[in-house]
């Protein structure tokens, strides 16, 4: 035995089993949120249940069965549950019975001694909405506004259906096309037109100049004008158009409502379908979810914003970041002198490592934010002030707090990479007549990019997950308008973004229907963990890369 910790054995395997349990909770963790997640896509089935509560009517409830729990008699009854006296414990269920405009909540918790029988009705139908959540009832007919009404029953309702609501969606991407491009355009240049005017004022120009400039003002305010009277009638008629149909529907209570085919994202009868459309179904809610907007207090639609801003402000960081951070690695490497000066700055780099995040924010939010952002608006943008457009928080400021944050485990690492460099390399570049700055440049820089990516590798995964800071320097709960579009300059470091960090969570500790959100934490934090993943490999093959081709060159 002593032979044998003496060998080394039990440390090996000691070092092996601990990879192995936190390969086995990162697997677990991943799988968990995986599977929490990808399951709210599924079209589950809608069960038709009868409840016989004592000494009440019975009455119906149509939903779809979220989860089960058990709980003692005492926690159903303070819940309103009617439970006997001899009964200890209840097991209830969690139906996600829609019609919020008409029971005036999502969720109900139904306890399984007052059930009767579970039955799913193939007529049933879930209708996915743009306000008020999903609706959950029986078609009764569509209805057009030529008075032509087709019933439930017959052979062209399905078809008229899929294809009202196929022209419903059409219509709606015209109208955000509309409203966002072209009249966001022309909204645009009409404020451009203002601050020019008001610039006017500002630098005291009077005479024939003034004269000019406001008379070619009131010519382009004009075009717009007419522009914008041409695409307000073309609104008009497409809002007309989405109107045109209607829905009929009656709830499981026997009440009958009418929804307008413009309110209706989606129509499914998850009852009567195979697993093929299923599938197709499923696949098609997870395209949505990864593309489109979110709606109802983020707790519907997709998370398309929050995805993009994440991945445009981890850029604009890298590119901040990787600059500054090599550089000041080089210097203190290679040409600060080793002293107690070098000694104090690396310590303090060391320090700023492990300062928290927040602490960055409020940095940010008051040197960057009021101060340089105060600055540049009094020196380029004093004619949007008292509006401001860099003095309050935005993408810009939000990349450069998180570059701040990163920037000591850029330096750190790209310090141990141009240490590992032997000495001998040095030695024999300069020994062939290269200067000291062709050395380092043209040799030993190049030697060390694999440690400087291992560093931009850990800032991108520290960065992509950070919330704290980004609350306070320019990540909001809905940003209506992209960092990037068609417009000039395409890229507007002013503007605030969605991060999927602070998605998660707004939506799991602020949504107003927590049942909801429940499902959307586990969707959006998988599509963050994915999102990091692919951004480090993405990172870590350009440096296996970069390692192969100096190996090959040194060799």
């Amino acid at each position: 035995m002593k032979a044998w910790f003496k060998s080394g054995s039990p440390w090996i395997w000691m070092n092996g089993g601990a990879v192995a349990i936190c390969m086995i909770m990162v697997v677990g963790l991943i799988g968990l949120i995986a599977v929490r997640g990808l399951s709210h896509f599924w079209p589950a089935d809608v069960v038709q249940i009868e409840m016989i509560p004592p000494g009440a009517e019975s009455y119906r409830v149509l939903g779809e069965q979220q989860r089960q729990e058990t709980v003692p008699a005492a926690v159903a009854r303070d819940a309103g549950t009617v439970v006997p006296d001899d009964v200890e414990l209840v097991t209830r269920y969690l139906i996600k019975q829609g019609n919020r405009d008409v029971t005036g909540t999502d969720f109900a918790w139904y306890a399984d001694v007052n059930m009767g029988e579970w039955t799913r009705p193939d007529d049933v139908m879930v209708l996915e909405r743009r306000e008020w959540g999903d609706f959950y009832g029986f078609p009764v007919a569509i209805m057009t506004d030529d008075g032509v009404a087709v019933d439930a029953g017959s052979e062209m309702f399905r078809p008229m259906l899929d294809e009202s609501v196929a022209r419903s969606l059409a219509l709606h991407q015209q109208i955000q096309r509309l409203e966002r491009r072209d009249i966001g355009r022309i909204n645009r240049g009409i404020e451009d037109l203002r601050l020019e005017e008001r610039s006017l004022d500002l630098r005291g120009v009077e005479g024939a100049e003034r004269e000019d400039a406001m008379e070619r003002i009131e010519q382009e305010r004009q075009r717009l004008d007419q522009e914008y009277a041409v695409l307000r009638d073309e609104l008009d008629g497409l809002y007309a158009a989405t109107r045109r149909d209607t829905l009929r529907m009656r709830t499981i209570d026997g009440q009958e409502r009418n929804i307008s085919m413009a309110m209706i994202v989606r129509a499914n009868t998850p009852n009567t379908m195979s697993v093929a459309a299923k599938s197709r179904e499923y696949l098609s809610r997870m395209r949505n979810f990864m593309t489109e907007n979110p709606r109802e207090a983020n707790t519907e639609g997709g998370i398309f914003p929050a995805i993009f801003g994440t991945v445009t402000m981890v850029f604009v960081m890298s590119i901040m970041v990787t600059p500054f951070g090599i550089l000041a690695a080089i210097y203190l490497r290679e040409y600060a002198r080793q002293g107690p000066v070098t000694r104090i700055i690396r310590i303090s780099v060391y320090n700023l490592a492990g300062v928290p995040s927040i602490v960055y924010g409020v940095f940010g939010l008051g040197f960057f934010v009021y101060v340089l952002g105060g600055n540049i608006d009094q020196l380029f943008f004093e004619a949007s002030l008292p509006s401001p457009t860099f003095g309050s928080p935005g993408l810009f400021w939000a990349s450069l707090t998180l570059a701040l944050l990163t920037l000591p485990i850029v330096i750190v690492s790209t310090e141990e990479g141009l240490a590992r460099i032997p000495s001998t390399i040095r030695q024999g570049s300069l020994a062939l007549g290269a200067t000291k700055s062709e050395t380092l440049w043209k040799v030993i820089v190049p030697l060390a990019t694999p440690a400087m990516m291992t560093g931009l590798i850990l800032a991108i995964a520290r960065a992509a997950g950070e919330v704290a800071p980004l609350m306070l320097v320019g990540v909001v709960k809905l940003a209506p308008s992209l960092p990037i579009d068609g417009t000039f300059p395409y890229v507007h470091l002013e503007r605030q973004i969605m991060h999927l960090g602070f998605h998660i969570y707004d939506v799991g500790f602020q949504s107003p229907n927590v049942e909801a959100a429940r499902p959307l934490v586990y969707a959006t934090a998988l599509v963050l963990v994915m999102l990091i993943v692919v951004l480090n490999l993405t990172a870590i093959s350009i440096r296996n890369r970069l390692r192969e081709r100096y190996r090959s060159e040194s060799d």
